[in-house]
């Protein structure tokens, strides 16, 4: 942590040390085995051709070398190792409205950290991307736990972003960016729309797991009275009367329309998707999803 030392915000050292604690904890004691289970060994690379022996399975057959040859021969494979973890992170203005204080951001940071100090554990590669209606950042992937707290940092500390969210840039750019195979982290709360084509392609050429940062106000409307509401990408603002139940039953269905055609979305893409609710259990849904993807296999 001696690199920290230096940074000019004493509540931001803190911060860090804090997810650093809580985070390697988890990375180390609830997640490592099954992150070791689920993602080492899916990407395979091919070695050789050999002619086929008893036993060999049959699916392996390389039919265009067999037919040169005459006699049957077998593709061989080897594992690849060196594994890529890439934190795809929305930034834009709508990840700062929660009900916790840091909002969907904080609880991100919290999530990056996660997967940085398990790629660290395992001797792996990590990657940071913030986008909003661009993209703001790219931190190459390294190995590391210095590396894992510049994740940190660059998650909590950077620019004022744009306002909107802007999902298809950000897996178009992953898709130029990234030249091995990775495992790519989307988290987001998923406002946004046609984002699925470059989702799709970024998912035929990496393994995506979408990690949508819920929040219980997303879809119940507190009897507050009439209050002024503003659009927090947008900026538009508008009086609401939160005490007629028709208002707050319209927002319901709104809510539940977004998280309907989300799922649909990311079913198209053949993308995982590991709710998250922003104040509960972060590492819970995590290791739930490692083991059910791991007896999968």
């Amino acid at each position: 942590m001696a690199a920290l030392a230096s940074a000019p915000d004493p509540a931001l050292v803190a911060q860090i040390r804090r997810i650093e604690i809580r985070t390697r904890r988890a990375a180390n004691a609830a997640l490592a085995g099954d992150y070791h289970s689920v993602f080492y060994g899916s990407g395979i690379e091919f070695a050789e051709a050999r002619e086929y022996m008893p036993g060999d399975d049959v699916r392996r057959i390389d039919w265009n070398v067999t037919a040169r040859m005459g006699t049957p021969w077998v593709k061989e494979y080897v594992e690849e190792r060196e594994l890529t973890v890439v934190c795809a992170l929305d930034v834009s203005a709508s990840q700062l409205v929660a009900q916790a204080p840091a909002g969907r951001v904080g609880a991100a940071a919290e999530l990056c950290a996660l997967f940085a100090y398990l790629a660290a554990a395992h001797h792996d590669r990590a990657a940071l991307l913030t986008f909003s209606d661009r993209i703001e950042r790219f931190v190459p992937p390294a190995r590391g736990e210095r590396h894992a707290l510049r994740i940190v940092r660059e998650v909590l500390q950077h620019a004022p972003p744009g306002r909107g969210t802007a999902i298809g840039a950000a897996c178009e750019y992953l898709v130029r960016v990234l030249r091995r195979r990775s495992v790519v982290f989307l988290l987001s709360d998923f406002y946004d729309a046609g984002y699925e084509a470059a989702l799709r392609t970024l998912a035929q050429r990496h393994d995506v797991i979408a990690l949508p940062l819920t929040d219980p106000l997303d879809g119940v409307l507190p009897d507050l009275g009439l209050v002024e509401v503003e659009d927090a990408e947008r900026g538009t603002r508008m009086l609401v009367d939160t005490s007629d139940a028709r208002v707050r039953a319209a927002f319901a269905r709104a809510a539940e329309a977004r998280v309907v055609a989300r799922r649909a979305s990311l079913a198209a893409a053949r993308v995982d998707e590991v709710p998250i609710v922003v104040g509960g259990d972060l590492v819970a849904p995590i290791a739930q999803y490692f083991r059910h993807r791991a007896a999968r296999r």
